[in-house]
């Protein structure tokens, strides 16, 4: 089988599609034959050593595809099972994985496991930053930076199906149309406007209940200007760099906000919560109340080429490596 492995950090040329034997399940393992697996912000951090990982390592934690063999005191899927995944570490650019079954969800019957894969990672993300860690509401106003991208087109919809006002940022009007048609209110051209001065023309000048933020370095500073009192800033990722150190006071100043910078893996902890977030982002994907944009697919050689493309801003929606491409 193949798999795309890391053996150093660095650019995109260190992602090497290597020939290995095909892995076998332990106990309370599965082996699942990858139809799809997602391309994420976090393989370009663990890639690059921003996120260092042991090495050697094969490349990205999200996927799904058929159950092909299942080792000793599995009971929570089968031979032929459809399953879905993200958050695991060394399952994603491969042929073949092995995963801990207790980590692994059922895929609903007619849903494409491309689907599933294109959604699990960032599906689950949205469904924790609208529900649990700001429970946004009717009435309320939320800014949603990137809101062309992967988790921004799914946060536009799940925040407006709440009835919450969504203002984006995007850098083109091609995006700004997406982002418009996945619900936002408005939108931002964050190239061509002040998004503060525009914030603030757009809330009357009381500014948002919560900032979405998964940009970081480039957005963080203007994210704490439009926030209005006792507003909640989530900054749940870094596509543009890490944000420097901040001194609490600054939260002070602004009007007593509230920051946070939570990750997927800690709202997915227990098996519990892992089918109850998957299985509703999943189930919103079957029905059709969730749309999901599939905004590129790479075969396991290109896998370099998605990173760029991520990296660059260059895509929208979500990317996918195809491994029998």
């Amino acid at each position: 089988m193949r798999a795309v492995v890391v053996t150093e950090h660095g650019g995109p040329e260190v992602l090497t599609v290597v020939e290995r034997e095909v892995p076998t399940p332990g106990t309370g393992e599965v082996l699942v034959e990858v139809t799809a697996a997602g391309v994420n912000f976090i393989d370009i951090y663990q890639r690059s050593g921003v996120y260092p990982m042991d090495l050697p390592y094969v490349v990205g934690s999200e996927g799904a595809g058929t159950v092909t063999a299942v080792g000793a005191e599995v009971t929570e899927v089968r031979v032929g099972d459809r399953v879905a995944w993200a958050m695991v570490a060394g399952a994603g650019a491969a042929e073949q994985v092995v995963l801990p079954a207790a980590r692994v969800v059922p895929v609903p019957a007619g849903l494409d496991p491309s689907l599933a894969a294109a959604v699990m990672l960032q599906g689950m993300t949205a469904h924790y930053l609208a529900g649990s860690t700001f429970p946004a509401r009717a009435g309320q106003t939320a800014l949603v930076h990137a809101a062309a991208g992967g988790v921004g087109l799914l946060l536009c919809q799940m925040l407006s199906a709440k009835g919450v006002r969504v203002i984006g940022t995007t850098s083109t009007p091609e995006k700004a149309r997406l982002a418009r048609d996945a619900g936002a209110a408005e939108v931002v051209l964050y190239r061509d406007q002040d998004v503060v001065t525009e914030v603030r023309r757009l809330t009357g000048g009381a500014g948002v209940h919560v900032v979405y933020d998964g940009v970081g370095k480039d957005t963080f500073d203007a994210g704490l200007d439009v926030l209005r009192p006792r507003g909640m800033m989530v900054l749940f990722g870094g596509s543009s760099g890490q944000v420097p150190p901040l001194d609490p006071q600054v939260l002070n100043a602004k009007g007593s906000l509230y920051l946070t910078r939570p990750s997927l893996a800690h709202y997915v902890a227990d098996r519990a919560e892992l089918t109850w977030r998957a299985g509703d982002v999943l189930g919103a994907v079957a029905s059709g109340d969730l749309d999901v944009r599939v905004g590129g697919t790479y075969p396991l050689a290109a896998l370099g080429r998605a990173h760029e493309d991520l990296a660059a801003g260059r895509t929208t929606g979500k990317l996918l490596v195809t491994p029998r491409d």
